[in-house]
């Protein structure tokens, strides 16, 4: 006996074909709820969209606009400041309110935890400290902030982040690609901080495979638009390679060394990874590397390059600017190098470094995931639902900043905006996020924009080469990486 038959020709027509692909995707668009409807939750207002793939190719295509935020500031005047969509098969909820995004930040590990699409993880590796949680996060994250606090980088940072600034510096020609030039910086900073590794072949060759690999971040992770990341893949092996015979000859070095072959150990992120008291195996070491490679490479050198774009847009600020760095070279001699006193003695620069975290958001926001059903102004997030907590939204909303959308370093000079600046005061200004995965670099990462800019705007004069313009999808950058033809004043770097 047959317990199934044929369907008649007849009954396919077009119309009952795409009632059948209707139900298919209800089917499937139910199924990607992690809760159950009968709950009658009071969910954040907004709406779902299409089946399955929600309002994903709406945030695709609102991007493609120069607005920074489009996606975001019409659902807000729709819906408020919390609202729902549904983004890539997930629910989510997006906060733009700064009271919000801090109850969230600060709950990680007890209602929320960190989130991030496979694609992303497969890149960074599921040891990075991105991705990790718990007490190997807490461990982890903690000795990285002890790498960069700030007498770990007046004392032996510094030095290194003047030199290779201005070992890059003395290389360029008459025309350079800023923002090309920029990443090229910070990687090799990162590199010597990490593992103790000065510019040369090796440092080259890896820099051409992350070229590759961060690209990848850039790209969707699906069929027919599989090249750009599957590179990215191929290109992550080969840089996790590399690392790893880093790793394993260090081991070897410290085993002789501990066994009479002399050698002095270096005082570097690579050689405490090797010491935590927790024994982290070499995997791991290589993932939390290439996370932290990765992280140094693309936003400090983004933020370096727009803090040049936006003065050359405004004069003013650039001469005010100028006239305190002009001071210290003139006190010192331009070829010195400058010092965490002259650091610390340069208030308008760190406005102007504020205001270029505010306006580009080189990190729009982060995912999180519910662990429990969290109820927030009133509404129910379920659990298992993802957040998004939108640092941009916050930075660019008039509440916040009057003529939030225009660069105004100026308005750090106000007390309230100035108290604000220091990290962790206020929920305004979030540009390296906050909770306990804040940002462990922060303070390095001013830093070294600072050293930049000292070497940059003391040494040369410049132009933009052309026309050149932002995008702000998935992350901020200029669309021609900022060609720039430069001349060297007479005083040499050294």
């Amino acid at each position: 006996m047959e317990y199934y038959t044929s369907i008649p020709s007849s009954l396919l027509t077009p119309s009952s074909l795409i009632t059948l692909i209707t139900i298919i995707f209800l089917f499937i668009f139910r199924s990607s709820f992690p809760f159950n409807s009968s709950r009658k939750l009071q969910l954040p207002p907004g709406t779902l969209g299409l089946p399955f793939i929600g309002e994903s190719l709406q945030i695709i295509s609102a991007y493609k606009t120069e607005n920074p935020e489009p996606f975001i500031d019409e659902r807000v005047k729709r819906y408020g400041n919390v609202f729902t969509t549904h983004l890539f098969g997930k629910p989510t909820v997006f906060s733009t309110d700064p009271d919000v995004n801090r109850y969230i930040l600060q709950n990680e590990g007890r209602l929320f935890e960190s989130s991030y699409p496979s694609s992303i993880t497969k890149l960074l590796g599921k040891h990075s400290l991105l991705i990790i949680k718990g007490n190997l996060h807490k461990k982890l994250h903690s000795l990285t902030t002890s790498f960069a606090n700030s007498s770990i980088i007046r004392d032996h940072l510094l030095v290194d982040v003047n030199r290779l600034v201005k070992l890059n510096l003395n290389s360029w020609n008459d025309h350079v690609l800023l923002q090309d030039e920029a990443k090229k910086i910070t990687f090799e900073l990162t590199v010597k901080q990490l593992m103790s590794i000065d510019p040369g072949e090796y440092l080259e060759n890896l820099r051409k495979e992350y070229v590759l690999l961060i690209e990848g971040f850039f790209s969707v992770p699906i069929p027919f638009f599989f090249a750009t990341y599957g590179r990215a893949i191929k290109a992550r092996r080969k840089v996790a390679e590399s690392l790893l015979s880093v790793v394993r000859e260090r081991r070897k070095e410290n085993f002789a060394s501990s066994n009479g072959g002399g050698g002095k150990k270096n005082k570097d992120m690579l050689e405490a990874l090797i010491e935590e008291e927790c024994g982290l195996s070499d995997e791991e070491i290589v993932d939390f590397m290439l996370a932290l490679l990765v992280a140094g490479y693309e936003t400090t050198s983004t933020i370096m390059t727009l803090v040049v774009k936006f003065l050359t847009e405004t004069p003013l600020a650039l001469a005010q600017l100028k006239e305190e760095h002009e001071k210290i070279a003139a006190e010192k001699g331009y070829s010195g190098s400058l010092q965490w006193s002259d650091y610390k003695s340069l208030p308008f620069t760190q406005c102007v470094i504020n205001e270029t975290l505010r306006v580009a958001n080189i990190i729009s926001g982060v995912f999180r995931k519910t662990t429990a059903d969290v109820t927030i102004k009133g509404f129910t997030v379920p659990k298992g639902w993802t957040v998004f907590v939108s640092f941009r939204a916050v930075h660019l909303h008039q509440d916040n900043y009057k003529e939030s959308r225009s660069f105004d370093p100026w308005r750090w000079q106000q007390n309230d905006l100035a108290s604000m600046s220091s990290i962790g005061n206020g929920n305004s200004f979030t540009p390296f996020g906050g909770g306990p995965r804040l940002c462990p670099g922060y303070e390095l990462s001013r830093v070294e924009i600072c050293v930049f800019i000292h070497h940059f705007v003391t040494h040369f004069s410049w132009a933009p080469a052309e026309e050149d313009k932002l995008i702000f999808f998935p992350t901020t950058r200029t669309v021609k990486r900022y060609p720039i033809n430069i001349q060297k004043r007479k005083c040499q770097i050294e």
